[in-house]
Parts: C-alpha cells; sequence; structure tokens
C-alpha cells in the first residue's frame, strides 16, 4: 500500500506487511540552499532626518556605509505608531485589517484593535519557516496583547507562536535600557549584567543574535536564516553608555532652529529632497529656539545630548551585527533592510521630560528642578524623552510627528542593502511605498509566492507591493492603488501622487475635522495646502478614503481616551480582571499590564517567614530608579518606599523584625483628585505613616517582582536584592473602580491635551 497513513502523511515509499516487502521513503528538505538569508532592523522612533544619511549631524556612519552601497527610499510611509507599523511589517497587510490600528495594550471590542494578528495573516517568519528558513527575532515585540503577555499566557501571540524558532528581547512597548524585562522564547529571564557591569540592552540582543545565528551556521550551514531584529531604541528612554553621553556635551546649545536649517541644507545636498522643497514651519506648541528661558535652553540642550549619544551607541551595534556576518561569510549573501517603525515622538512634550510616564499621567516638566539633575539625563536615573522641538527637527523637513498621519508622524527611513543585486547603489528611490510592501518584497527577491493556506488556514490577501523592481532601476513606477492612514482619529490617503490629511483634535466630531490637500509628488513636505484651490480633488479624496476604510476594515473611528481602550484588559481571564490578587512565589515577572492597578490606591499584606538572620530584601517591588514602589527590608527594619520621578516617600518601621512568622505591608489610600495617605503595617498594627502629593496614573512601564528586585528603585539596595525568608503570599486589595472612573478619564484627557 501506498498513499495517506493514518497520521495525515502523504507517504510516497510503499508499505508492505513486512519491511522487506516495503520501500521507505523521506519527505524533501525544505532547505533552499544558496537562497539569501534576510535580516531586518527595526529602530523605534526614528524621524525621517534623524540619520547621517538622511541629513542629521548625528553620528551614524554604519548605517551611513550601508545607504552607501545601497538602496535609500524617501517617500517609505508607516503606520504612525509602532505595533501597527511592526503588524504591517511581518504580514504584509494593513493594520486595521490585521486587528493592530494602535498599540497592542489595547482592545476595543472592534476587529480592528484586538492587539494580536490573526491567523488568516501569517508572518513573514511563518512564510519563510515553512520553506526551509531558520526564524530568529531579537529586541522589542509589542504585537501580542500586553495582557497575555504575563507567566499565564496564553502564549499564541508571542514570536515563537508566530513563526520564530528563537526570541529573546522585551515584549512591551518600551523598555529601560539598563534595566529591562528580558524574555528568552517562553519565559521571563533576569538581566544578565548590572549597568557597572557595563550592561546595555542593545549590546545584548546584537549579542544574542549573533549566537543564535552563529549556532545555525555551525550546526546546518546551508540553512538560510531570517533575522528580525527590533531595538529599543530610539524609542524612550534615551539612555546611553556614559562615554557617549561625555561625547555628545554641549552640541546641542545652538537650538533646534539652527538645527533644523542645517539638516535640511544637508538633505537637499544629498538629494533626499528635492531642492525646491519648503521647510515646513514650526508645529503649534513649539516655540522658536531663542524663546527659550536659559533653564528651558539647557535641559532641552541635554536631552538631544542623550538622544544622539544613544543613536550613535545603536549604530554602532548594527555595525557589530554587520561584522559578524561579515567574518561568519554570510553577508555577501544577505539582504539587508533597516527601517523606522513612525516619525520621531511627540510625547515628550513641550519642554521635553525627565521621565516619559509624566507625559501618559498629564505632569508637565518643572523645568527649572529638571536643571539641577542634568548629569543623570541618559543615566539610569532618568527615562527621558525631547521636546516637540527637538522631535520636529528629526522629522525635518516635514510636520507634525509620531501618531500623527501627517509626514512627521509616517514618512520615514528606509535602507535596503544587497550585494551585488542593487542598481546604482547608493542612490536614492522616491516613489511612494509603504511598510505593507516589506513582506512582498522579501517574498519577491527569495522567489517565494504568497501562500493562500498556512498551518491550515486561509490567508486574506496581501495588500502591499513588491520593490524588488525598484532596486534594479531606480526610475521604475510602482502599480499600486491607494494608501489609507488612520491613527487614534487622525486620517490621511494617497493616490496617483496626491495626499488628503487631517489632524484630529480629540473629541471633536470626526465631521468637523479640517481636511488638507498636497500634490505629494511635487511639494515633499505638505507645505502648500490646495484644500480650497482643488475642492473637488479633496471631495474625491474624501470619499477615496472612506471606500478604503470600508474595505480595510478601519471603522469605527475611534478617539476615546487611554482608559476605554484598555478595557478589555479588566475582562474575565485576564489578570487584572479582579479586586484582590494573590501571588505565592516564586512567581515570574509580572508586567505591567498584568499588574494590580494601583492607581486607585491599595492595601498590600506579605506573609512571610522571617530568618533569624541576614534578612535583608525586597519583597515586592514594581517599576524602576524613576518610578515606581518597593516594599522591603534592610538592616531588619521594614520600610516602603513610593517613587513619584524621584520625588520618594520612605516610610520606615521603628523596630526590626524578630525571626518567625509576620504579616507586613502598606495600606495606600487615594485623596480626592490628588496625592494619597500610606501606612505601613506590621502584624496588624500601623507603625508609620506618611503622604505623596501624587499617586499615579501610570506608574511605570516596568512590571513587578515578587521577593526580589530585578530593577532597583531606590539607591538604598542593588538588584535583585533577593529575600532570603519564604515569602508564603503577597496580596494586593484593589478598591472599587466606579469611584475613580471620571478622575482616571479626566487624568489621561489632561496627557492627551498637552499638545
Amino acid at each position: 500500500m501506498s498513499g495517506k497513513h493514518p497520521s495525515g502523511e502523504e507517504f510516497g515509499g510503499v508499505i508492505g506487511r513486512t519491511v522487506q516487502e516495503s520501500t521507505p521513503w523521506w519527505p524533501a528538505s525544505k532547505i533552499r540552499e544558496g537562497a539569501p538569508n534576510v535580516v531586518v532592523v527595526v529602530l523605534d522612533d526614528t524621524g525621517f532626518s534623524h540619520l547621517g544619511c538622511y541629513g542629521s549631524t548625528m553620528q551614524t556612519p554604519n548605517i551611513d556605509a550601508l545607504a552607501a552601497a545601497g538602496a535609500r527610499f524617501t517617500g517609505f510611509h508607516t503606520t504612525a505608531l509602532c505595533s501597527p507599523t511592526r503588524a504591517s511589517l511581518l504580514t504584509g497587510r494593513n493594520p486595521h485589517s490585521v486587528g493592530m490600528r494602535g498599540v497592542s495594550n489595547f482592545d476595543t471590542g472592534f476587529p480592528n484593535m484586538r492587539g494580536a494578528v490573526p491567523r488568516s495573516a501569517a508572518t513573514l517568519a511563518e512564510i519563510l519557516r515553512d520553506n526551509g528558513y531558520a526564524t530568529f527575532a531579537t529586541g522589542k515585540w509589542h504585537i501580542a496583547p500586553m495582557s497575555e503577555c504575563s507567566a499565564a499566557g496564553p502564549y499564541t501571540n508571542w514570536p515563537l507562536q508566530k513563526g520564530f524558532d528563537r526570541y529573546y528581547g522585551f515584549l512591551q512597548g518600551e523598555t529601560d535600557q539598563f534595566y529591562p524585562e528580558l524574555t528568552s522564547d517562553n519565559h521571563f529571564v533576569p538581566v544578565p549584567a548590572t549597568p557597572e557591569e557595563g550592561y546595555h540592552v542593545s549590546e545584548d540582543i546584537v549579542d544574542k543574535s549573533a549566537n543564535m545565528i552563529r549556532d545555525l551556521t555551525s550546526l546546518v550551514p546551508e540553512k538560510p536564516f531570517f533575522l528580525y531584529t527590533a531595538f529599543g531604541a530610539m524609542h524612550a528612554p534615551h539612555q546611553a553608555p556614559q562615554k557617549y553621553l561625555d561625547k555628545w556635551r554641549g552640541k546641542f546649545g545652538a537650538g533646534w532652529d539652527v538645527a533644523r536649517e542645517e539638516w535640511f541644507a544637508r538633505q537637499k545636498q544629498m538629494g533626499i529632497v528635492p531642492a525646491d522643497t519648503k521647510l515646513a514651519p514650526l508645529n503649534p506648541g513649539v516655540k522658536p529656539w531663542a524663546e527659550l528661558s536659559k533653564n528651558e535652553q539647557r535641559f532641552a540642550a541635554r536631552l538631544q545630548e542623550a538622544f544622539a549619544a544613544m543613536l550613535e551607541h545603536t549604530d554602532e551595534q548594527i555595525g557589530r551585527l554587520i561584522a559578524f556576518l561579515k567574518e561568519i561569510g554570510q553577508w555577501d549573501n544577505t539582504l539587508f533592510i533597516l527601517m523606522s517603525d513612525n516619525g520621531a515622538s511627540q510625547e515628550g512634550g513641550a519642554t521635553g521630560v525627565f521621565d516619559e510616564m509624566k507625559w501618559f499621567n498629564g505632569i508637565r516638566e518643572d523645568v527649572d528642578a529638571a536643571v539641577t539633575r542634568l548629569d543623570d539625563i541618559g543615566t539610569p536615573h532618568s527615562h527621558s524623552n525631547i521636546p516637540w522641538g527637538w522631535a520636529q527637527a528629526g522629522n525635518t523637513p516635514l510636520k507634525w510627528y509620531k501618531q500623527n498621519t501627517h509626514g512627521g508622524g509616517v514618512r520615514d527611513p528606509l535602507i535596503m542593502h544587497f550585494p551585488g543585486k542593487i542598481a546604482s547603489a547608493g542612490g536614492i528611490r522616491p516613489q511612494f511605498c509603504h511598510v505593507i510592501d516589506i513582506a512582498p518584497t522579501v517574498l519577491d527577491i527569495i522567489g517565494i509566492a504568497t501562500p493562500s493556506v498556512v498551518a491550515g488556514v486561509a490567508q486574506m490577501p496581501v495588500h502591499g507591493v513588491s520593490l524588488k523592481s525598484v532596486l534594479a532601476d531606480p526610475q521604475t513606477k510602482l502599480a499600486r492603488g491607494p494608501q489609507y492612514f488612520e491613527m487614534l482619529g487622525h486620517r490621511g490617503i494617497w493616490a496617483d501622487g496626491w495626499k488628503a490629511v487631517t489632524h484630529h483634535e480629540s473629541g471633536q466630531p470626526f465631521d468637523e475635522d479640517r481636511w488638507e490637500l498636497y500634490k505629494l509628488d511635487s511639494d515633499f513636505s505638505e507645505f502648500d495646502d490646495m484644500a480650497e484651490k482643488e475642492p473637488a480633488r479633496l471631495k474625491a479624496m474624501i470619499d477615496l478614503w472612506w471606500k478604503e476604510a470600508e474595505t480595510h476594515g478601519v471603522l469605527p473611528l475611534d478617539d476615546r481616551g487611554a482608559f476605554m481602550l484598555f478595557a478589555a484588559s479588566r475582562r474575565p481571564g485576564m489578570p487584572t480582571s479582579r479586586s484582590r490578587f494573590v501571588y505565592r512565589p516564586p512567581v515570574s515577572h509580572i508586567v505591567s499590564d498584568a499588574c494590580p492597578p494601583v492607581a486607585r490606591g491599595w492595601t498590600m499584606t506579605v506573609d512571610l517567614d522571617h530568618p533569624a538572620s541576614n534578612g535583608d530584601g525586597a519583597l515586592v517591588a514594581r517599576g524602576s530608579l524613576n518610578s515606581g514602589f518597593v516594599l522591603y527590608i534592610k538592616e531588619g527594619k521594614l520600610h516602603f518606599d513610593y517613587n513619584a520621578f524621584h520625588d520618594h516617600t520612605l516610610l520606615s518601621s521603628p523596630a526590626a523584625l524578630t525571626p518567625g512568622r509576620h504579616s507586613v505591608g502598606a495600606r495606600v489610600t487615594r485623596r480626592p483628585h490628588g496625592g494619597g495617605d500610606i501606612v505601613l503595617t506590621v502584624d496588624g498594627k500601623d507603625v508609620a505613616t506618611g503622604s505623596v502629593r501624587t499617586l499615579l496614573f501610570m506608574i511605570s512601564s516596568i512590571g513587578m517582582d515578587i521577593g526580589k528586585s530585578y530593577a532597583p528603585i531606590n539607591d538604598a539596595y542593588r538588584e535583585p536584592f533577593v529575600y532570603p525568608g519564604k515569602i508564603n503570599a503577597a496580596t494586593f486589595e484593589i478598591p472599587s473602580l466606579n469611584a475613580l472612573r471620571g478622575e482616571t478619564i479626566s487624568t489621561v484627557r489632561a496627557a492627551e491635551a498637552q499638545q
């Protein structure tokens, strides 16, 4: 007999009654010997002009060398935000069509925003793995619902379940560069070294990338690989080793107006923008540099120094990855793609911030206080982001920022390098293209047809087009239809060289949005609004937007605040869908989206068996040096520290704990429209009281540990500060959500209103 086995295998041999009467058979190897390796490097929040080869005076020599021997795209567009761009990059589909309208922390209850890519849109990794590739991912993920990114799972949308053989990085949208939340494959792991020992996550993920490739090429050298490396850079926090910070001291004192003009002139000289391009005016809320106070200038300049230091450090890591590929003889057969996920960030506000979480809490930076800590910027004692003025400089010559659908949000760097396969190497490709084009391009270059079924699931159509022809001929005209944009209510549509776009004000009826119209082919910076001169064309473009929105599942439009967008994380079966949380250590690290929602206040109780000696350690720790809280024992005494952006409220017990069983904890009560009162407790008795001026709505993007503190909350101890006694249980009691709903919504609206 031959044919199908009960297992479902299509057997190509012969099965008789005995092995002597049978013919064995093995499936042909899927390995495509000689097929090119593929490396995709994604930078975060890197604006159109930030790279040296796109106009800036910042140092990116390795990226610049890549561009000099490859192709620079100047018409490349993204979705304006990280998760949607990554979902589109890996699937070749528009973000709303694959449930990724915004960041993957959100689930609005509609198919356009689930925070997870459906199985009907297989990732590039899934397709390449089915075609004989080894598949590796390192760095930022952020295309899984973050409420599902705890040790409880489900793991359905983690990297290994989305086509990658190996993964090392962080699942959240950002992380501390010195104290990252690390995941290896399907489990959380501690940071392998300290900042004092020279640790930085960008170096770590390049090391791990090289290790994965080295293992493969040592054992099965004929097997090609796909490496997807997404740096935390240049997302906040902007942190770099001290020598890079020192190098950039004093380099930006002339301000963003001078930098914009200089970078703009360099862009024209390089041919990055047409010679007749006009420099967009300063965005609303951005003052001319000369109108800033001296302290505002000092603070803004130092924030930009940290940005430049981190960018140069990241460039060096990319250079190390390239050098490694050359060293092992893989470079000449590697398609190397480097891109940014969106424009420069607006999340630093008008002045910039020492800690980006201030932006999300609606707290304005006190610049006069900030300048007393300038030397902390870029170090573990900061979580900084640049001000709007420097962000717009990073988007030169464009207007607006990340999150917006104008050029500053969606027009980004893209470089492709493929030795011997790119015509006019070092040249520029001005054609309009989009992140949905990356996956089709990779498959086309390799020679793999887009599958109609993957893992038994019928696939939705791919929306992007291949850019392979553009690599062969810089003047090729791409055959593509219209491309819509929508992000947080901001909208846009490109078609035949024209672009219509809106800047939406949150809470304003969408019908009242003012549409602008630009002939993008001859108006690179969206400078001359043609809406009044071309009303018929504008109407046709708006109608086209609605048509494309229906086709690609963009609707409903939704500009609600973050409180409602996080609502799904509180549905039954999710880690935060309760008012009482009981942890029985040892437990894995808990990401912030799965932590108890402490904005309302909370009661925390730790049942422990305290040792007779050497009993110091962390009991509960959430956050980092920049914001968070920690309950710990030091020198035998119980301490609680609430760290609101380096404003510490520290309570301590008057007496040391005796050996044996104890119940210790803290009770934090939120005051109406303000701070909170704290009570430290030991065995049911109040032993210390205090108050905090600000009880934060979003306390940190870093999560929580029980019985240890992988990231320190203050300088009183060093990580991991493992508690040597036994913690039987750590319990959180959270008050009713309804009592604070109006206040938390107001807090989010305040943050949104800063622009």
